[in-house]
């Protein structure tokens, strides 16, 4: 299906891409998937090729491109053609924006060229060991000390975990009022702070997932993003972003298995055919075909939307819940169109499906999409 929301500008872009992630990527993913992480130099490489942070302005040695086409491009060619676990979408447009938007001038002055750069590794945490999409349960506490705040508590599964030298850490502040939410941007040299090893997990082998605590680290008042009493209503708003995000990679990676599950039953015979042109095949492949276009078209529009400024959580909440359902689907089905040898991992169907459990779960479990939606329609209005 052509997609008619990108111009010749986009496209020579996503050339420029797809060269970066066979060059500096894809060569080195069998390792990273070994080492469960990827070298910190992808990320300087990134940035030397200008990748990260299209949307930051400048004066901090970002480009000002606030298309979020772009970064579309670049989180698609990464799944096609890099490696998942490189979360250079986490850094980009998940983390980074929270630091130029919330942060203090100083602050943003400090630290956005090296984010830009690629010299300093983003992470975000809000999980905690029992507490998963519910984010009212935060039990991290912020507690005043002087002119900054001191902060204890336990965050887990998180991405970047091991290489991130700045992460946001959602923490409730028990000496405020009502203990609201407040983000702070905790630093890799702050005493206090130390990370378990990395996480073993289903999929994403290459990226690092790790727990980290927080023993009474100092946090100066210059790394508060933002209100301390805001964080929530600002994690609610950062959050439709992010899920529309997690769209894009999860219906990309939908592309991806279906493009190679195609190439798979065109060639692979049984009973004297190839095994895409039995009828139940061909019907199960065309019905996620008109599936994946449908939710594409979708996702390329609340793009547009959120270029617009008119990007609402509701729609974010809707994409990420079909994108998502429709790319564990799509795996499913790649895996078994490709027989004993969709559960080897050396065929990427198989690495495509275990990495697509998690999106059904990350950026709020899709149930909870499924309550923001529903929270939309009225459905306890009493007439």
């Amino acid at each position: 299906m052509d997609r008619l929301i990108f111009d010749s500008e986009h496209i020579l872009f996503r050339d420029t891409v797809r060269h970066f992630m066979l060059t500096n990527v894809a060569p080195h993913a069998e390792r990273w998937r070994r080492d469960g992480m990827v070298d910190r130099a992808v990320y300087r490489q990134a940035g030397e090729a200008g990748l990260l942070c299209l949307w930051a302005q400048a004066d901090v040695g970002g480009a000002g491109i606030a298309d979020l086409r772009f970064d579309q491009i670049i989180i698609e060619e990464n799944i096609r053609h890099g490696e998942t676990g490189f979360y250079i979408h986490l850094h980009s447009n998940l983390v980074a924006p929270y630091i130029d938007r919330l942060g203090s001038p100083t602050l943003r002055a400090r630290l956005m060229p090296g984010i830009v750069a690629g010299d300093t590794i983003l992470a975000i945490a809000m999980t905690e060991p029992g507490g998963g999409s519910d984010l009212r349960a935060v039990q991290t506490r912020a507690i005043r000390d002087g002119d900054g705040w001191r902060l204890s508590g336990t965050k887990t599964y998180i991405s970047n975990g091991i290489l991130s030298d700045a992460i946001v850490v959602v923490a409730r502040c028990r000496d405020l009022p009502g203990e609201p939410i407040g983000l702070f941007l905790v630093e890799r040299d702050m005493a206090g702070l130390s990370r378990g090893k990395p996480l073993k997990k289903m999929g994403l082998a290459s990226q690092d997932t790790a727990e980290i605590m927080l023993d009474d680290v100092h946090v100066p008042a210059d790394n508060l993003l933002g209100d301390p009493t805001a964080g929530f209503g600002t994690l609610m708003r950062f959050l439709g972003t992010e899920r529309l995000i997690a769209a894009i990679a999860s219906i990309a990676a939908a592309q991806v298995a279906l493009d190679l599950t195609l190439d798979f039953v065109r060639h692979r015979r049984a009973f004297g055919q190839a095994i895409g042109q039995f009828q139940h095949n061909r019907f199960r492949l065309a019905a996620l075909r008109a599936q994946i276009d449908a939710v594409q078209t979708m996702v390329d529009q609340l793009v547009l939307r959120a270029n617009a400024g008119s990007l609402e959580g509701g729609d974010a909440a809707s994409a990420k819940l079909l994108a998502s359902e429709v790319e564990s689907q799509m795996v499913d089905l790649g895996v078994q169109l490709h027989g004993g040898a969709g559960y080897m991992d050396e065929y990427r169907i198989s690495r495509l499906y275990t990495d697509a459990r998690i999106s059904r779960i990350f950026a709020g479990s899709n149930e909870i999409m499924l309550e923001i939606i529903a929270r939309g329609m009225d459905l306890d209005a009493r007439s």
